[in-house]
C-alpha cells in the first residue's frame, strides 16, 4: 500500500510498505478520509518524534477485516476511529486529565511503524483497547469527509467544556481556521457572543456564517475596544487561543477582563515561548490553562454533532487532495492561502 512515512529531518516521502496486518480483537481499515491537524505538522516540522512513523489521525474509514473476537463490527461498516483512549482508572482518569494517562499516550491506530495514527495511509490497523471504546460507526449519509472532524470536533467540544461559558458571555477567538471555526460554532450554539480574529477576510466571512457576532482583523481593528463595547468596558469573559502566533497571549491579556479565563489550545510545541506581567495574571485574578487532545467523556456527543448536521462542517473543506499530493497538503495548511481552509487527504483517490 501506498503512505507517507516521516523520516526525519522534516521529510515526508511517499512509500509502499506493508499493508498492516491485525490480531485479535483488532480492525483493519481502508482509509477513506483523514483531516490534516497542525499538531501533525509541528511533528514533523520541529522533528518531535524519532522516526520512522506515519501521521495522521483524522480519520474515517471502511473495516475490510476484522480480528478473532470482534462482536461489534463486521467487513463493509463505515467508521471513524479516535487514537487514544485512556484507561479511565488512574489517577489521571480519575480527575477526568486523560491526556495525562499512560494508557491513553499510547497510541492505538498504525500503518506501520511505531504506531502514530497511521490516517496518511491507505490502511490502518486499529488496535484492540481502541476497537473497544474508541470507533464510531458513521450513519449512512455523511460523507467520509465530514466523519472525518469527530475527533478534531472532540478536541473543542471538550475545550468548551472545560471552559464552561455561559450563555451571554463574550468570548474572543483568536484564528479562524478549522480549529477556530469549529470553536466559533460551538460557542455560537451555547448563546455565546463570539468575537472571530483573523488576518484573512474569507475566514473573517465564514466566521460570520459560523455564529460570530463581531469578525476582526486585528492588524486594522482594535479588539481590545470591541471586547469593551459589548461588555459596558470590562472585557472579553474568555479568550481561545486557536492559533499559536507569536504574542497573541499578550493580546488574550489586553482584551480580557479580570477575572477571565485564557485558554491556550494551539501551542503543542516545547519550542513556544510566551512571556507575561506576572501581575496581569496574579493582580488582575485571570485563569490560564490549557486543553490538549480529545475526551472519552464526549466522544458520542462530539460524534452526534457531527453526524446530525448541526455544525456546518462541509463549509470548512477547501481542498481535497491524493496522497500523493501530502507535501502540497501540509505546505498549503501550514502557510495558508486567501482561499485555503481545511485540507482533506484521500489516500485511494
Amino acid at each position: 500500500m501506498l503512505a507517507a512515512v516521516y523520516r526525519g529531518d522534516s521529510v515526508v516521502a511517499v512509500e509502499r510498505i506493508a499493508v498492516p496486518e491485525i490480531g485479535p480483537g483488532e480492525l483493519l481499515l481502508r482509509v477513506e478520509a483523514c483531516g490534516v491537524c497542525h499538531t501533525d505538522l509541528k511533528k514533523v516540522e520541529y522533528n518531535l518524534l524519532p522516526p520512522p512513523r506515519v501521521f495522521g489521525h483524522e480519520t474515517a474509514g471502511t473495516v475490510v477485516a476484522v480480528g478473532a473476537g470482534v462482536q461489534r463490527f463486521r467487513v463493509g461498516d463505515r467508521v471513524i476511529s479516535f487514537h487514544h483512549i485512556p484507561c479511565s482508572h488512574c489517577f489521571y482518569c480519575e480527575r477526568g486529565l486523560y491526556a495525562q494517562c499512560k494508557v491513553y499516550k499510547r497510541v492505538g491506530v498504525t500503518a506501520g511503524f511505531e504506531p502514530a495514527g497511521g490516517g496518511f495511509a491507505q490502511y490502518v490497523r486499529v488496535m484492540d483497547w481502541i476497537v473497544e471504546r474508541g470507533v464510531e460507526r458513521i450513519p449512512d449519509g455523511v460523507s467520509f469527509e465530514v466523519a472525518s472532524f469527530v475527533e478534531p470536533v472532540n478536541t473543542c467540544l471538550k475545550a468548551v467544556e472545560q471552559l464552561a461559558p455561559a450563555a451571554g458571555d463574550v468570548i474572543v477567538v483568536m484564528g479562524q481556521g478549522p480549529i477556530g471555526l469549529i470553536f466559533t460554532m460551538l460557542l455560537a450554539q451555547r448563546g455565546v457572543k463570539v468575537i472571530a480574529t483573523d488576518t484573512m477576510l474569507r475566514r473573517l466571512e465564514l466566521s460570520k456564517l459560523c455564529g460570530a457576532e463581531i469578525a476582526l482583523d486585528p492588524l486594522v481593528s482594535d479588539v481590545a475596544k470591541a471586547a469593551a463595547v459589548l461588555t459596558d468596558g470590562r472585557g472579553a469573559d474568555a479568550v481561545i487561543l486557536a492559533t499559536a502566533v507569536p504574542g497573541l497571549v499578550e493580546q488574550a491579556v489586553d482584551c480580557s477582563r479580570p477575572g477571565a479565563k485564557i485558554l491556550l489550545f494551539a501551542q503543542t510545541s516545547s519550542k513556544e515561548r510566551i512571556e507575561l506581567s506576572g501581575a496581569s495574571i496574579c493582580v488582575g485574578e485571570r485563569i490560564l490553562f490549557g486543553s490538549y487532545s480529545a475526551s472519552v467523556d464526549v466522544q458520542k456527543q462530539s460524534a452526534e454533532l457531527v453526524f446530525s448536521g448541526k455544525l456546518p462542517l462541509d463549509r470548512l473543506i477547501s481542498h481535497r487532495m491524493p496522497l500523493a499530493r501530502i507535501h502540497d497538503a501540509f505546505q498549503l495548511a501550514t502557510k495558508p492561502t486567501a482561499e485555503s481552509l481545511k485540507i482533506v487527504v484521500n489516500p485511494h483517490g
